[in-house]
């Protein structure tokens, strides 16, 4: 039977758990740190020596954790992109912007264990030379803003942060800051615009990538929160040890929200890969299945910006046998492992973590119309193709969701989010807006063709006689001409 494997999530809600720094001491908080803090350099049996920080950078690389913010881009490759040589401080970023609709399980590491991701951080700091970190927290977190500031407060004072850290000679600081509550601010250049003070606009890669021209111009690494704290556990279990957890090149544990018609939405926290979507939705461990006479119409499997996977979909994959031959299955979309790269093999993506479950009295119509709402409003505006295209999405679903829709506004929907994405934008925001609008119209292209043919039909239904009689009159415009004379 499947079950959650809590490790990032181990003490959070166990009673009595708390987000202060005694109580996280007394469950072994901090020990990964003075462990690391207290490496020695290692030498290599062909001479070379190994600094403790490129000890540290090799674990997380053995491990294969990959970044848990969305993009599930190896973790330990995107350190070791880092600019070491060119003389200039290397910043850490935290983003803790958690803005993709469906997705609250940062959240729970924030207020729940700021400590975890505390001594992540300083982990990952010490391990890639850093100095100085930021948090970038979204700007409704006013509490989780609170309790962070009390955490660092707290570390300080302990010596887990500031000068000299635990006697190594090592100086870090740490500070919080809020953003506005921009969902753009997700993207990592769009936050590092915005932690400069400038308008979020995000940045054009190459050249401005992070690792080399980030914040300030400086080599920039920006990670997850989930994924902050997933480094404490890579560094403490070591990186071999971390990737039996998991399933080949989809290692660890992963934090999953569940929300939408289920009967237990929540957070979960499972071994990457060991799990299915019908599991997670259906098992008593987990969603416990629909509400009482309701049957499953679509999931979104990683957030808003996911795309759609109709009910009993059925999926062609290419899998990978035990002996490494490679075999061509038909799988029900439920029975996908809920992993990085079978969701994108599968037409979609695991993204933000965020499965989003809508059963049979979902008007899908109305569901899409919220969501590029809420797309349209969240665009930047830098790139034309994003700016229009999402307002004029938005404007032709709010056509068919009052009243004055058109059958063909199914196609002018696809029209349009298939001339957004591809490289048209400087950022994954034009796929983001996109994907929703061609995925769900393409599955229930029937319903928004209905709709629109419904309204039309209504427009041509004849008058009745009293009505016939009742309306108004045309009135004869003047010839311009003649009313000049």
């Amino acid at each position: 039977m499947p079950s959650e494997h809590r490790l990032i999530l181990k003490h959070v809600d166990q009673p009595g758990y708390t987000p202060d720094i005694q109580c996280y001491l007394r469950h072994g908080g901090y020990e990964t740190l003075r462990k690391a803090l207290a490496l020695q350099p290692k030498t290599l049996p062909d001479g070379r020596v190994v600094s403790p920080q490129e000890q540290l950078r090799e674990e997380v690389m053995k491990s294969g954790l990959r970044g848990r913010g969305g993009a599930g881009f190896s973790c330990g490759l995107k350190w070791s992109f880092v600019d070491r040589r060119s003389g200039k401080p290397i910043y850490l970023i935290c983003n803790a912007d958690e803005s993709e609709p469906g997705t609250f399980k940062d959240k729970q590491i924030l207020y729940k264990d700021p400590h975890q991701l505390l001594e992540g951080m300083i982990l990952a700091s010490y391990a890639n030379d850093v100095h100085l970190a930021y948090i970038y927290i979204r700007g409704e977190f006013v509490e989780g803003a609170k309790i962070l500031n009390r955490a660092i407060a707290e570390a300080r004072a302990n010596n887990f942060l500031g000068k000299n850290i635990l006697g190594s000679g090592y100086d870090l600081e740490i500070y919080v800051h809020r953003g506005a509550g921009a969902y753009i601010c997700g993207e990592e250049t769009g936050l590092i615009e915005s932690l400069e003070g400038k308008r979020p606009y995000p940045r054009i890669k190459p050249p401005y990538f992070p690792a080399v021209l980030g914040l300030y111009m400086c080599p920039t690494i920006v990670n997850n929160v989930e994924t902050l704290a997933a480094v404490k556990h890579v560094i403490a279990m070591g990186g071999a040890e971390y990737a039996k957890l998991g399933t080949p090149n989809n290692t660890g544990t992963r934090i999953v929200c569940l929300s939408g018609h289920v009967r237990r939405p929540g957070y979960y926290e499972i071994e990457v890969g060991k799990v299915t979507l019908r599991e997670l939705i259906f098992d008593p461990a987990f969603g416990g299945g629909l509400p009482d006479g309701r049957q499953l119409k679509a999931v979104i499997p990683g957030g808003a910006s996911a795309k759609v996977f109709r009910a009993g979909e059925r999926i062609r994959l290419k899998r990978r046998g035990p002996d490494g031959r490679e075999t061509e299955q038909e799988l029900d979309m439920l029975d996908l492992p809920y992993d990085f790269d079978t969701l994108v093999a599968a037409g979609s993506m695991s993204g933000s973590g965020a499965i989003i479950v809508l059963d049979d009295s979902t008007d899908i119509v109305a569901a899409l119309a919220n969501l590029s709402d809420f797309f349209a409003h969240e665009s930047c505006g830098q790139c034309t193709p994003c700016r229009e295209g999402t307002l004029w999405m938005a404007k032709a679903l709010h056509r068919l969701t009052h009243g004055q829709g058109r059958a063909e506004d199914a196609d002018y929907l696809l029209h349009i989010a298939d001339n957004i994405p591809g490289g048209r934008t400087i950022c994954a925001f034009g796929e983001a807006c996109s994907w929703p609008v061609q995925s769900f119209v393409r599955k229930f292209k029937d319903e928004f063709i209905a709709r629109g043919a419904a309204v039309a039909a209504k427009q041509t239904t004849p008058l009745a006689e009293n009505e016939v009689a009742a309306a108004p009159r045309p009135q004869t415009a003047t010839p311009p001409l003649a009313a000049a004379h």
